[in-house]
């Protein structure tokens, strides 16, 4: 049995973002340590940090929004999204600031952006009340409850590193570098990130709170594994929020257009894994329902020509092609037994 991950006290992260000066007035920080994550243990760092600040920075909406979230807001249980998210054998989960395969920029944990500004993203349906939540990575970093010293550290070591290296010597040597962030630091930072998909899963979805536990689990991870990018899925996100008529048809729908899409054939044990969930049966079937969408992933098909390997991916979809981002280097995961229905 897997042991569920311990519920944030938002209030008491909230409280730690407060500036220092109100909660000990007459303390004065050490220049030369770095505060640990509250209720986490830290890593040994540099024995060298930046001094840190007498004021900490404020929260901002975006992170009261974060922080405002409720376990009940949801009908799965967030730890077993986590679980899926979370993996510990392949690229999915590095304790050092490693860059991405394609941008090169800082990922950690379990893909977690470090240097994202923030970005606006409006709400273009009139009728979602939902707004989008694209707070920058240090937002994030805190409303996980860690302190900013250390993701300027991070970022500074990950900057000397590239600047060394360059990113194909950097990647070689990721799986040996000493860890920036603890194990449960990174837990943190993959739960705010489920947040934040949780949030923005609400604002691509008008019906988000009618779906089934399984359905809410598959968009809030197709959020996390291409954020942004969602809005490019336009003939899917147009008959996820179309009317209904015939509930069963209409799921079946919704599951074509993905599984016409690029994503789904480039990335298809992930793929199969999502679009199953959002069949709206799936809970009484998962592993028909996955083999039912695996029938039409088909592999792609592998040619030898020559001593070399040639992959040959049918792709038909007008869909664009989403960035992996977060997402990018896991292998996708079984959702069985992922989901659990509201009481």
């Amino acid at each position: 049995m897997r042991t569920p991950f311990p519920t944030l006290t938002f209030a008491v992260l909230a409280a730690a973002l407060l500036p220092v000066a109100a909660q000990t007035p007459s303390a004065q920080p050490d220049p030369m340590l770095i505060p640990a994550s509250p209720t986490v243990t830290a890593p040994v760092f540099d024995p060298i940090a930046k001094p840190v600040a007498e004021t900490a920075l404020p929260v901002t909406p975006a992170m009261q929004m974060l922080l405002s979230f409720k376990d009940s807001d949801v009908k799965f249980a967030v730890s077993d999204l986590m679980e899926i998210l979370r993996d510990r054998r392949h690229e999915g989960w590095v304790l050092a600031a490693y860059p991405d395969p394609k941008t090169s920029h800082p990922l950690i944990g379990a893909g977690f952006s470090l240097d994202l500004p923030a970005r606006d993203h409006p709400q273009t349906d009139p009728l979602n009340p939902n707004p989008f939540i694209e707070p920058s990575s240090d937002e994030l970093w805190r409303a996980a409850g860690l302190d900013d010293a250390r993701l300027n550290i991070i970022l500074g070591r990950f900057s000397e590193r590239m600047a060394e290296w360059k990113k194909k010597g950097f990647r070689r040597r990721m799986v040996q570098l000493d860890p920036d962030i603890s194990s449960s630091d990174a837990d943190l930072l993959l739960h705010i990130a489920i947040i934040q998909s949780i949030d923005n899963a609400k604002a691509y979805c008008r019906n988000f709170d009618a779906l089934t536990a399984p359905q809410q689990m598959a968009m809030s991870q197709l959020v996390y594994q291409m954020g942004y990018n969602l809005q490019h899925f336009t003939q899917f996100l147009a008959q996820v929020n179309a009317d209904a008529t015939a509930e069963a048809d209409h799921w079946r729908a919704v599951q074509s257009t993905l599984e016409q899409s690029q994503w789904a054939h480039l990335y298809r044990i992930r793929a199969t894994a999502v679009i199953a969930m959002l069949d709206p049966a799936y809970a009484d079937d998962p592993g028909g329902a996955e083999k039912r969408v695996g029938a039409v992933l088909h592999p792609a098909v592998v040619h030898h020509r020559r001593g070399h390997a040639r992959v040959r991916t049918q792709l038909a979809s007008a869909e664009s092609t989403p960035r992996a981002g977060r997402g990018h280097g896991r292998r996708g995961k079984s959702a069985h037994g992922h989901a659990r229905q509201a009481a």
